[in-house]
């Protein structure tokens, strides 16, 4: 069976319509989100953990690029936390199209008082950029965690510990650490969705 040739010139031409509003349709949906980017006064912000709207989104240097945080327009609440010191905390409206410069700068907490005798905690977790909680308390993420010299500092006894990332399962585990005992915790984060092995 043959096409007339006015049929394929009508649908050629309502294809590339349908294109190029596909193609407009994607360019306005970038132009409606806003985009916050973010900068730190020292170390201590670079590496402080960010929150929006209550969500985990990683730790403040690695959130540009392909990390970059995109939101719909509207309010939005910021949160910057790093042990030891005070919550940086800023609520934002975001216009469509915007970009929107965070800068922060964390004071310590005077409130903080380091135990006389302590334990320590190391992190080998995969992902790295997950983020490690203590009794409920954010305390860093895992790669600043686990390397010489960066153990986590915290108070003998029983500790719940959290790891979470955004995509992925969260961990969770109890520890009874003894005076100045050393241990290191190691997990792999499993993607949410993802069917996970059973034990035998």
């Amino acid at each position: 069976m043959t096409i007339p040739r006015f049929h394929l010139i009508a649908l050629s031409f309502v294809l590339c319509i349908a294109s190029m509003m596909s193609g407009s349709l994607l360019y306005a949906d970038n132009k409606v989100l806003g985009e916050l980017q973010f900068e730190g006064a020292s170390n201590v912000e670079r590496n402080a953990g960010v929150w929006v709207d209550g969500q985990y989104l990683g730790y403040l240097k690695e959130l540009k690029g392909s990390k970059a945080v995109l939101l719909l327009p509207g309010d939005h609440e910021i949160a910057v936390r790093q042990a030891g010191y005070k919550d940086f905390t800023q609520k934002i409206t975001l216009q469509p199209g915007d970009k929107r410069l965070i800068q922060v700068t964390l004071q310590k907490d005077p409130r903080l008082q380091m135990p006389a005798v302590t334990a320590e905690i190391k992190f080998s977790v995969d992902p790295d950029r997950a983020a490690v909680f203590v009794d409920g308390m954010f305390a860093g993420h895992a790669a600043a965690l686990g390397g010489v010299g960066e153990g986590l500092l915290v108070a003998p006894g029983k500790r719940k510990i959290t790891i979470s990332l955004p995509g992925y399962h969260s961990f969770e585990s109890e520890v009874e650490l003894a005076p100045n005992q050393k241990m290191e915790i190691k997990t792999k984060l499993v993607r949410a969705g993802a069917i996970q092995e059973q034990q035998p």
